[in-house]
């Protein structure tokens, strides 16, 4: 059997800046969303994460990460360069690809996709949440607290990458 594949991706911004080297005046943003859905709604540490979802076999990781962006959040995905933070694989197998992007986006106009589930559980009753029920900027400090522990080493390799590009 194949491990699920996921792929997804991290916007990034220094906001109020005119060039885009982070400085300790001027650090950087991290856009998370946050897990929609009965489960998540009361948690906040650890209950963040990198817009991503499941692709097959038919779809580039890359492709992928687009496309989850646009359902999740309900807006296009940015136009490049992607970064590649490479690949992680989770603790149940599913293998994460995810991008970063310099970007900038104003959360208030998310639009976010939904998913049905049986809730409460065992009660026969289907109902929609949406995917992630909001979007924030974060600086690193405050997403590292926010994101699932899982996804942390993608911040890392962010915060490397920008590090040695100026």
């Amino acid at each position: 059997m194949t491990a699920k594949r996921s792929a997804g991706l991290l916007l990034f911004r220094q906001p109020g800046t005119t060039d885009d080297t982070p400085t300790a005046d001027r650090p950087v943003e991290i856009l998370l969303g946050h897990m929609g859905g009965p489960l998540w709604e009361r948690r906040d540490a650890g209950a963040w994460a990198i817009p991503k979802g499941e692709y097959g076999p038919d779809e580039t990781p890359r492709d992928a990460a687009r496309r989850e962006f646009e359902e999740e959040v309900g807006l296009p995905p940015p136009e490049g360069p992607y970064l590649p933070l490479g690949e992680i694989r989770m603790v149940g197998g599913k293998l994460v690809t995810i991008w970063a992007v310099r970007a900038d986006l104003d959360p208030a106009l998310a639009v976010h996709g939904t998913f049905t589930m049986e809730w409460p559980p065992k009660s026969g009753r289907t109902q929609e949440f949406p995917e992630l029920d909001r979007v924030e900027w974060f600086t690193p400090a405050v997403a590292r607290t926010k994101l699932v522990v899982a996804q942390i080493p993608f911040l890392e390799r962010l915060l490397d990458v920008l590090a040695h590009e100026g």
